[in-house]
């Protein structure tokens, strides 16, 4: 029977193990304990942060039981692993602020109820940590010529801004975290991205010296799409799971919107469909490749925003871009609808203004920067001169154009930037004396 680690390693999620021998021998033997830390340094998470997520989930369906690690104390000093500057510091509150939202988030993927998962706040005992008998207790098992030698130091030292001491205390800290939900939590198995090697490695290290035990280590690789990009950087900035800063129906569109090359890799590392359909996406192409996109995409916002914003965001792309619904041999173990019911329009981001306001008129690039499709109103103007501005699916032809009320279709008009970037500007129902 496959492993948890035999299925994390099938779908993409391994680049580097500990002691690998002893590490399947623990796995087979019983219900571990597995953690992975997130760092409060946001209000919420962002697809960056989906394949640690993911991985903690397939333990949990593997039998096993996640920690999510809160870092609420490791948060205030900031960890230089794959940073050329130092982060910005937060204050208390911010970060306690932060840790309430990712609790929140992470429930959506696991679940905590009856100690089948665990969410613990590393303040809880770094807050109150007594610096001289931690140097003493702690600090004396680390060798600063080996943690100068760590990736996450040496980026660090070679960079202009150098590295600060409380920064360089951050590995400690984190070991420190693994030695405690090891001696408290039975938890012998940390998981983190590659960059987290030398601070996962240093707390297995730790372990071995205080408790006399064996803990291991699971790194992932770097995501990246198949042009070399960053997994959710878009054009607009990052990829959040708070619908608050991407809609539902805007992160629908940007996995609707992967590249063919990335669809069987996203589909095996942000689903949890079967390997074996997965794989036979490889073969397809053209419309039905494109079928397998609106399974990605529906599938990913299902897990994070639930099932009626994906299936609103679904029928919206249906009905903005005319697709066809998704046919039951592709992907069939989806739970994506495979009917042409009609609905979903309200998932498209919107935008209130004065009917009065417009009734006056508003500048084409003007209304583009206001509903968010350009940043700036130099990057509406640039817009617009490229060709890549529609009111109601009519290019906007001069940077001078005036929108008004006469561009409506009854309360709304749609506004469309570029190919598939689409906004609703909606205005009240009745004209103002």
């Amino acid at each position: 029977m496959a492993t948890v680690i035999d299925i994390l390693e099938e779908r993409g999620f391994v680049e580097q193990k500990t002691h690998e021998a002893e590490l399947n021998d623990y796995i087979e033997n019983g219900n571990v304990s597995c953690y992975i830390g997130f760092d409060p340094t946001a209000s919420s998470l962002h697809i960056g942060s989906l394949v640690p997520i993911m991985a903690l989930a397939h333990m949990q369906r593997s039998g096993h039981r996640p920690i999510a690690l809160v870092g609420g104390g490791t948060g205030l000093v900031g960890d230089p692993s794959g940073k050329t500057e130092m982060r910005q510091m937060l204050t208390v509150d911010i970060v306690n602020d932060n840790v309430k939202c990712l609790k929140a988030q992470l429930s959506r993927f696991i679940d905590f109820e009856n100690g089948k998962a665990l969410l613990v706040n590393n303040a809880d005992w770094l807050s109150d940590l007594k610096y001289i008998p931690f140097l003493r207790d702690i600090g004396r098992h680390f060798s600063v010529n080996r943690m100068i030698k760590m990736e996450s130091c040496k980026l660090r030292l070679d960079s202009e801004e150098g590295l600060s001491f409380i920064e360089f205390n951050y590995m400690l800290l984190q070991a420190y975290d693994f030695m405690i939900l090891s001696r408290d939590y039975g938890c012998r198995v940390q998981m983190g991205g590659s960059d987290q090697w030398g601070n996962i490695v240093a707390g297995i290290d730790l372990i071995r010296r205080v408790t006399k035990e064996q803990a291991f280590g699971v790194t992932f690789p770097l995501i990246t799409t198949s042009s070399g990009a960053k997994m959710g950087k878009t054009a607009a900035g990052a990829v959040w799971l708070d619908p608050e800063r991407t809609s539902p129906y805007d992160y629908y569109q940007y996995w609707v919107n992967s590249d063919d090359a990335d669809v069987a890799r996203f589909l095996a590392l942000y689903t949890f469909l079967p390997m074996a359909e997965i794989r036979a996406v490889a073969s397809l192409k053209d419309a039905d490749l494109n079928f397998a996109k609106s399974v990605l995409a529906f599938e990913t916002t299902q897990l994070v925003h639930g099932r009626e914003e994906a299936e609103k965001a679904y029928y919206a792309a249906m009905k903005m871009f005319g697709s066809r619904t998704v046919p039951h041999q592709v992907l069939s173990s989806s739970s994506i609808p495979r009917s042409t019911l009609d609905g979903g329009m309200d998932s498209i981001p919107q935008t209130l203004i004065d009917r009065m306001d417009l009734e006056k008129g508003i500048p084409a690039f003007r209304l583009f920067q206001i509903a968010g499709l350009a940043e700036t109103s130099g990057a509406a103007r640039r817009l617009i001169s490229q060709g890549g501005a529609y009111v109601n699916d009519t290019r906007v032809d001069s940077m001078d154009q005036t929108i008004t009320d006469k561009d409506l279709n009854g309360l709304e008009m749609v506004l469309r930037a570029g190919k598939k970037r689409y906004h609703k500007i909606m205005v009240n129902s009745k004209k103002k004396p």
